[in-house]
């Protein structure tokens, strides 16, 4: 086993690049594989997508659909997840589940556009959870085990009332 001072790639693994333009005996002398005059012969050419004269694909083909501007993202989180941190420790099933405890423990990374509780996986534990969205199926569960929803405003309406 070597040394951390006697690392080095395997042969052949960096190659050297070439330097053109460097007179007729290097390979790529005179013209550096340019070719004869023209627009890309010289400096500065910036003719991405040109077919010569064909009509570019990216003119060939349909434009199709829109973004839309306003859409919420969502941060989606499972039962089966919260019930697991619940098991772990990591969330109290006893006080409210906010967005910002499950942040706090773990089970998301950040909450978006608000936090949307989807119902795969199985809840035993009883909570109340105060989230922006909830799927039917989700709030069935979780009030079919003794817990409630209740749900946020999230960024839209709120913009909407506000207005």
């Amino acid at each position: 086993m070597s040394s951390l001072n006697e690392i080095k790639d395997n042969s052949g693994a960096r190659k050297k690049r070439m330097r053109v333009g460097r007179g007729i005996g290097s390979g790529k002398g005179k013209t550096a594989g340019r070719g004869v005059k023209g627009q890309t012969s010289r400096t500065g050419v910036a003719i991405k997508g040109f077919e010569g004269g064909q009509m570019p694909i990216h003119r060939r083909l349909p434009k199709r659909g829109f973004t839309n501007i306003f859409a919420l993202d969502w941060n989606e989180v499972s039962l089966g997840r919260i019930q697991t941190a619940i098991d772990a420790g990591k969330l109290d099933g006893k006080e409210t589940i906010t967005q910002a405890s499950l942040v706090e423990a773990g089970v998301l990374r950040r909450a978006k556009d608000g936090v949307r509780v989807l119902g795969s996986g199985e809840l035993t534990a009883k909570v109340t959870l105060e989230v922006a969205h909830a799927t039917k199926s989700a709030v069935e569960a979780i009030e079919k085990a003794g817990g409630q929803v209740t749900l946020l405003a999230s960024k839209a309406e709120a913009s909407e009332t506000a207005a």
